[in-house]
């Protein structure tokens, strides 16, 4: 029993910090455009016309796929976003993803 309840709690702990890792990685690669919310209200955000992360009618029409593409590749839409295959791993690229879906309007 003892085994298990340390085994819970080291995965607790194991995603409680990947998590703050994927944060971490948003905030040194990401939010200086797109902000801490996503909601792109930044200098660049708003020179760029960067969409609005949190808005429900984006989040519905950008697939994950598309999100991971974008940011492994850079966009088609707008240079300044660079692609990032050389600078995060695959499971950072992802996390990012799932974090994006986290910025919700409020």
């Amino acid at each position: 029993m003892m085994k298990r309840f340390a085994l819970v709690m080291a995965l607790s702990l194991a995603s409680s910090a990947y998590a703050e890792d994927i944060a971490d990685v948003w905030k040194a690669k990401c939010k200086s455009c797109h902000g801490e919310d996503g909601k792109a209200q930044t200098k660049m955000g708003q020179k760029e016309s960067i969409d609005d992360f949190s808005s429900p009618a984006w989040q519905k029409h950008e697939s994950d796929e598309e999100l991971r593409e974008v940011i492994t590749e850079g966009s088609s839409r707008n240079k300044k976003m660079k692609a990032y295959k050389d600078k995060l791993t695959p499971e950072q690229i992802d996390g990012l993803v799932r974090y994006i879906r986290t910025l919700k309007a409020k």
